[in-house]
């Protein structure tokens, strides 16, 4: 079989492996982060984990203890299975944290987690897009002498196409090959809804005309409908619409469609094309005989609220009934949001009244845009008011609504009532997440009290929520107001400690600051040192595996994994990153060539500011079921 390897042209990067003379495990990224798995093995001011032990890695694995007879003897313990069950309902219930942290539990109580727990793990970070736990995660993996099978690599595939890493992805599937564990469907589906991500649709093809022709020879599974659909997909999210039909003539000729869902990725790629009506003429002529779904009439829906299309979105809704598809609170929640965005509020009481005629009670969703409507109006005080309806129907507000009143507060210039929200979320035992903070954050800096956004900007990183661009440059732009161009500059060493990547937004704000105060030529500085995005784009990315044998990998040894194998994924770079080299032009970036003191008493110091994890579950569901651990 021929794989699109050499499709990526992008950064080479290199599987090492990690285990040195010395017993310790380099890895990349934060850990879990910033977990107390992370600073449990630690070790070193080289940030590299080892064994808590201190002894070489090897030697600990061969006496690996847990405090759990049945774990340290090798029998099935019931307490992993029981809690390995608990983090799969979590995850199911879009608690993926919560599932981290049971995981925890399990690890610390002394007990071997399973190879299913771990693929729990990694879908739990996967749903937390924690992928710089990932390499941690394979060294936990093979230090508790597991050996992946196909679900366990099925799950790190999809991270990485979740990631956007497709060319880590692809090797994982070479890789998966070599050490005998045979790609299931699921795996080929995955690999080519990541090529349909990366925007590389003809690669997606070529691996969809390989698996054919490999099963044609009996060497691969048969694509499925679904494989079909994932491919259609591609094409559309490319604007190929030619070759998404002829996708649908291939499904037609293999007798596996095409089916709703075939058609719902047909419609919607019409839709962001402001051709709803074609989507439209779908449901009357192509699917003809296939009953529609909710989905189907949401994207027509939705497609005419985009396109201020108001009417005929208001007519589909109504025609759903007529057609033995009631509508769903999904379809009033779009409609309502069409005409939120159009500022049309009785439309929206007759909405809501419309729903309440079909039985359809209002999610989390419908409350979410009336607030959030209201609070970009600034009517705080009805929005209050739509908030405690939206707790008086017993629905638990989550970290997007409190974000939502926060901006509210916030361009009501009023932060402090923007930060009480965090007090009440901690409270109610919400975790506030990056958007909350940056919120609040914005919130102080807009009223010049860079004191209160930097305590801030410390409770959200002892809280454990990283920071993102959007916060730094809040920070930056705080700064900026205040007329202190050299503290905003001080942020890029702090986005630096903290691995996010300046962009040239990032360096437009401080050449701002330096404006502001008059220093032309500390701004022009500024900017000389930004890197175009177009100058190397991020690509995605190519493996090569270091040793004799390109496929250097996991090898069985009595079911064993040895130390040579998945965990020695440390991702090095062999050669500069874009990133790399902004964030080595930004340090050079020169912080003090002025006299302080006189920019504070020409300027003001305190000048006043303005403003699919669905596929590896389906796996887990079967184990699980059948105690398959």
């Amino acid at each position: 079989m021929s794989y699109p390897m050499n499709a990526e042209n992008g950064v080479q990067l290199t599987l090492t492996s990690t285990v040195k003379n010395n017993g310790k495990i380099r890895i990349n990224g934060d850990g879990l982060n910033g977990s107390h798995l992370k600073d449990k093995h630690e070790g070193g001011s080289n940030g590299a984990l080892q064994p808590s032990n201190g002894q070489p890695k090897q030697q600990q694995q061969q006496q690996q203890e847990y405090e759990c007879t049945a774990c340290s003897k090798g029998h099935t313990c019931q307490a992993v299975i029981g809690q390995t069950r608990q983090m799969r309902a979590l995850i199911t219930a879009r608690k993926p944290h919560q599932a981290q942290a049971a995981f925890h539990r399990l690890a610390d109580g002394g007990h071997r987690p399973s190879l299913v727990t771990f693929t729990t793990l990694l879908t739990a970070l996967t749903c937390q897009r924690a992928f710089d736990a990932i390499p941690w995660l394979l060294a936990e993996v093979e230090l508790a002498g597991h050996r992946p099978d196909s679900i366990f690599f099925n799950a790190l595939i999809n991270a990485l196409v979740e990631a956007g890493r497709v060319g880590e992805a692809t090797n994982t599937f070479l890789r998966m090959r070599h050490v005998g564990c045979l790609p299931t469907t699921s795996t080929f589906n995955t690999l080519i809804k990541g090529f349909g991500l990366a925007s590389r649709p003809l690669d997606a093809q070529r691996l969809f005309d390989d698996m054919m022709a490999s099963c044609e020879r009996g060497e691969a599974v048969k694509p499925n409908a679904t494989t079909h659909n994932i491919l259609v997909k591609a094409w559309c999210d490319a604007g190929r619409m030619e070759e998404a039909w002829r996708a649908v003539a291939r499904m037609r000729a293999a007798g596996v469609g095409p089916d709703v869902v075939t058609y719902n990725t047909l419609a919607s790629a019409y839709a962001k094309r402001d051709e709803t009506w074609r989507a439209e003429e779908l449901v009357v002529v192509e699917m003809a005989g296939i009953r529609t779904s909710e989905r189907t009439w949401g994207i027509i829906v939705g497609g005419y609220c985009r396109e201020g299309r108001l009417g005929e979105a208001f007519r589909c809704v109504r025609q759903m009934k007529d057609a033995g598809v009631p509508p769903n609170v999904i379809v009033f929640n779009t409609l309502i949001k069409g005409f939120l965005d159009a500022g049309d509020m009785a439309a929206v009481d007759d909405v809501l009244r419309m729903m309440d005629e079909f039985g359809i009670k209002p999610d989390i969703v419908t409350y979410s845009h009336q607030l959030n409507a209201l609070s970009s109006l600034g009517h705080m005080t009805r929005c209050i008011k739509v908030f405690d309806e939206m707790t008086e129907a017993g629905i638990e507000p989550d970290p997007q609504v409190y974000s939502i009143l926060a901006k509210g507060y916030v361009r009501a210039q009023q932060p402090a009532k923007a930060e009480e929200l965090l007090r009440h979320m901690a409270r109610l035992g919400v975790r506030p997440n990056v958007v909350t903070f940056t919120t609040v954050i914005s919130g102080w800096c807009s009223v010049a009290d860079m004191g209160n956004a930097m305590r801030v900007f410390d409770e959200m990183r002892d809280a454990g929520v990283r920071p993102n661009l959007r916060t730094f440059e809040t920070l930056i732009w705080g700064y900026s107001e205040l007329k202190q161009p050299w503290k905003a500059e001080e942020v890029l060493q702090m986005m630096h400690d903290a691995g996010v990547r300046p962009k040239q937004t990032t360096f437009s704000l401080i050449a701002d600051a330096w404006n502001a105060v008059g220093l032309v030529e500390n701004a022009n500085r500024a900017l000389g040192d930004i890197v175009d995005d177009d100058e190397e784009p991020d690509r995605p990315v190519a493996i090569a595996i270091d040793g004799d044998s390109k496929l250097q990998s996991f090898e069985r040894t009595n079911g064993h994994a040895k130390s040579s194998g998945l965990a020695s994924m440390s991702l090095q770079a062999v050669r500069k990153s874009p990133e790399q080299r902004l964030l080595r032009r930004s340090c050079r970036i020169p912080v003090r060539w002025f006299c302080r003191k006189q920019l504070q008493m020409q300027y003001g110091m305190y000048g006043q500011g303005i403003s699919s994890v669905k596929m590896v579950m389906n796996d887990l569901k079967y184990l699980h079921a059948h105690n398959h651990y």
